[in-house]
This record gives C-alpha cells, sequence and structure tokens, in this order.
C-alpha cells in the first residue's frame, strides 16, 4: 500500500488522465501545463491515472514526471508508483491466462488481415503488464500526419467502434473489457482492470478524489471512473480547458492548511 503522500493532510487529491486532458494526444506536455500542475500541488497532491504504459508517460511528461506527481498509476493503475517507485503491479496474463491471452490476439490480428484502411503500419497489438493495446492502423513508423488520416477515417467509418463490438460478442463470457482510449486504439483488459482499479490505493486516505478526463463517454477508457461514487469527475475537452476548471476550482482559493 502507499505511504501517506505529500500534502496529504489536505483530505484532497486531483487524479488527472493524460491525453485529452493534460496533454494533446500523443503530444509532450507543454511548459504552461507544467507550471499549473506544480502550482497546483501547493493546494493538493495531484495524481496521473492513464492508460499508457510507463514509457509512453515518460516519452510525453519527462522522464521527471515522479516530481510532478505525488502518485502515477500507468496502464489503468495495474503498475501504480509513488515517489517513482513501483509499490503494486497487476499480470494480465496471470489473470486469464497464456491460452486465452492468444485466442483474443489470434481473433485480433485476423480481423485486422481483412480489413482495408487508408494507413496501415506495424505494430498492430501491444502486450502491456496489465492489458492488451489494439492499434488498426499499427504504431510502428507512424507520422502526425498517418494518425490524422486515419482519424479522420475513423470517425467517419466508425473502424475502433465496429472492432470494439465484434470482440465484445465474440468474448462475451470471457470477463474481458473492450474500451476505446486516445485517437487511434483500444484497450483489452479484465473486467474490474479500469481506472477505478487506483481508488482502491487512495480512497481511504482521501475524502474527496478530483478526476479530469475526456474520454467519459460510455465507450470510453474514463467512463467507470468518472462515474464512480467516489469521485467528483469533470469532463474536459483539451488541456487549455482542464486548466481553465483547475483555475476555477483552486486557485481562487488559498491553500489549505489544516490538519
Amino acid at each position: 500500500m502507499p505511504m501517506m503522500g505529500k500534502n496529504s493532510n489536505c483530505r484532497r487529491i486531483c487524479l488527472f488522465d493524460m491525453d485529452g486532458t493534460i496533454t494533446n494526444t500523443r503530444r509532450t506536455i507543454e511548459p504552461e501545463m507544467i507550471d499549473v500542475l506544480l502550482k497546483l500541488q501547493t493546494h493538493v497532491p495531484i495524481g496521473l491515472i492513464t492508460g499508457s504504459d510507463i514509457k509512453s508517460v515518460e516519452n510525453q511528461l519527462g522522464h521527471d514526471l515522479h516530481q510532478m506527481f505525488d502518485y502515477v498509476f500507468v496502464e489503468n493503475g495495474m503498475v501504480a508508483y509513488q515517489k517513482g517507485q513501483v509499490f503494486a503491479k497487476k499480470i494480465i496474463s496471470e489473470q486469464i491466462g497464456e491460452e486465452k491471452l492468444q485466442e483474443v490476439i489470434n481473433f485480433v490480428l485476423h480481423y485486422l488481415a481483412d480489413l482495408h484502411l487508408p494507413i496501415k503500419r506495424g505494430c498492430f497489438v501491444e502486450c502491456r503488464t496489465g492489458m492488451i493495446n489494439i492499434c488498426p492502423m499499427g504504431r510502428c513508423n507512424s507520422t502526425l500526419e498517418d494518425r490524422r488520416i486515419f482519424c479522420e477515417y475513423d470517425k467517419k467509418h466508425k473502424v475502433r467502434e465496429k472492432m470494439v463490438k465484434t470482440l465484445r460478442e465474440r468474448f462475451s463470457s470471457s470477463g474481458l473489457k473492450f474500451s476505446i482510449g486516445g485517437q487511434t486504439s483500444f484497450d483489452v483488459y479484465p473486467m474490474g482492470w479500469d481506472k477505478t482499479f487506483c481508488l482502491q490505493y487512495l480512497d481511504q486516505e482521501y475524502k474527496e478524489i478530483y478526476f479530469f478526463g475526456d474520454r467519459t463517454s460510455q465507450d470510453g477508457n474514463d467512463y467507470e471512473i468518472f462515474h464512480d461514487s467516489r469521485t467528483i469527475s469533470h469532463t474536459v475537452t483539451s488541456p487549455e480547458h482542464t486548466k481553465q476548471l483547475l483555475q476555477q476550482l483552486f486557485f481562487n482559493q488559498p491553500p489549505n492548511t489544516d490538519s
């Protein structure tokens, strides 16, 4: 279990999604947002909760992210950090077994082999510690322009939405969840391994857990934590929108120094 966090006496904490919330999708964090988050730490502890793996997070937020955040929950919280140290980890292959893991991967690869897209590269399936990430266009050597083309095509033809629907039907009794996140991919993980998983490490320490995320609709990977009774949640549309909400909620108040 985590240690008592910095500023924990205020009994409030802010949790942030990454892409679309504190960064533009797959882009590095802006210096202005870093300044806002560091300022926020003088009011409350802050945490990151994202479906991305730690390598992707470091690429976007920098290697000093553990100084920026009191808690870092990657892969929906299946790998949990405090002060840069892992204190909890869940492994998907141990949870569902190698046979089921391969069954899902093989089905996905067959599906993608018959799928025609305007852009296709490589690395369609990424097995992370606590989830499988599936990118129909492929991550390998894809450019920002490739991503833009796929995103426009996906908005019109619902590529990911249709694929997720097919997978839900095919694996309806498997105990797996299929959830769209970001702009080009979706995640597969055991039921209950959504972003609410991280709340078990916080809900005894903090009375108020604020959450900010952009994918809060029913098929989005922020949906469950957004609607969880333990969170005070806000839907955002961009990093700029996040900064505006923080200004309204926290920066018009003096830092909390109550014991």
